[in-house]
């Protein structure tokens, strides 16, 4: 007789799984989340707690959902065996898009796909996905957890995460309010955060660099300075969204992944404007010109990587000087990266 174990298939490791990450998961709820009996088919969360403050806050509450992953960044923290930055990692390019219109994080969902079932192995993964959603406010309602040795290689996984938010109807962020004249704020990346790293990998490997070498220009191991996570942009987002509740003072945000400065402010762009970006206006961190002296342009590097800002927000000039109080007050480092000007929707260094 053969067994699901014998196909591969532990499903008393996936019982002990589930076990394992209540701790983590439960740290994450706030008082929006029901008791229910850890384990269930599905997650809940209320819309409706505390109702008098939400029905001041959402007349017209309109749900905002997002999905992401790490991509082959999981390829460099299995090769370190350092698996407890990627969670973070998940959870950052979801929330970090959600806001960008606007929204309140709410719930977080994830995906975890692996060759075997190791809980104890695998733990740091959920640990530093409860870590992103705590520093997000969102809760970490549930998640799949698939063992599928057929598809993956001894030792590899694969993360995808889900994340769902609130915005009233009448306050989201697209866009389409940006005029000639708004302003650009920057705030600063952690580094490569979760993109391009099948260039990084690419240009690593032909350099024949080792991770766990400390170069000087760096000032830590090449590891380090690559599985540095993401950025979570929450609190500073919604400090400013807060400090103008009524007038409608940011016209545009962004999210700097795939595609970098250029193409992530150029989407947001209407047809008649352009964004004219002030390269002298901040310093990429030096993980950068570490990379592209292993074998790639500066001009490629731009259209791959964040090259330092990590979020950018649009709004009008006036208030310029407020906003960057706010996002100081909130421990940022924001500066003013650029202008929007008349144009044809592209957005452009200068």
């Amino acid at each position: 007789m053969i067994t699901y174990k014998d196909a591969g298939v532990d499903v008393s490791a996936n019982t002990k799984w589930v076990a394992a990450i209540e701790a983590a998961m439960r740290g994450t709820y706030g008082p929006r989340v029901p008791k229910a009996r850890h384990g269930g088919f599905a997650g809940l969360f209320r819309l409706d707690y505390d109702e008098q403050l939400f029905r001041r806050n959402y007349k017209k509450p309109v749900l905002v959902g997002c999905t992401d992953g790490v991509g082959t960044k999981v390829l460099l923290a299995i090769e370190m065996n350092r698996l407890d930055t990627i969670g973070i990692d998940l959870v950052a390019m979801n929330v970090n898009d959600l806001i960008t219109c606007g929204a309140e994080p709410l719930f977080f969902l994830d995906y975890l796909a692996v060759h075997k079932l190791d809980p104890k192995h695998l733990l740091t993964v959920i640990e530093g996905i409860a870590r992103g959603c705590n520093e997000a406010g969102c809760a970490l309602l549930g998640g799949e957890t698939a063992e599928m040795p057929d598809l993956y290689h001894k030792g590899h996984l694969d993360l995808a995460g889900f994340a769902v938010g609130v915005v009233e109807l009448g306050k989201t962020i697209d866009g389409s309010r940006i005029a000639p004249g708004d302003v650009l704020i920057g705030l600063p990346s952690s580094g490569v955060h979760s993109n391009g790293y099948t260039l990084v990998r690419k240009l690593v490997a032909n350099a024949k660099c080792k991770l766990d070498k400390v170069y000087p220009e760096l000032g830590e191991s090449l590891g380090e300075a690559l599985l540095r996570p993401t950025r979570i942009y929450v609190k500073p987002a919604l400090a400013v969204l807060s400090a103008y509740a009524v007038k409608r003072v940011i016209t545009g945000m962004a999210h700097i992944t795939g595609g970098g400065l250029i193409e992530n402010i150029a989407r947001l762009l209407p047809a008649n404007c352009d964004a004219v970006l002030n390269k002298s206006a901040w310093e990429p961190a030096p993980v950068f010109d570490f990379l592209r002296r292993l074998g790639t342009s500066r001009a490629e590097m731009f259209k791959v990587f964040n090259m330092g800002v990590g979020y950018v927000f649009i709004l009008r000039p006036k208030f310029t000087s407020r906003v960057l109080d706010v996002l100081a007050d909130h421990g940022e480092r924001p500066f003013v990266l650029g202008q929007v000007q008349r144009g044809g929707g592209k957005a452009r260094l200068k």
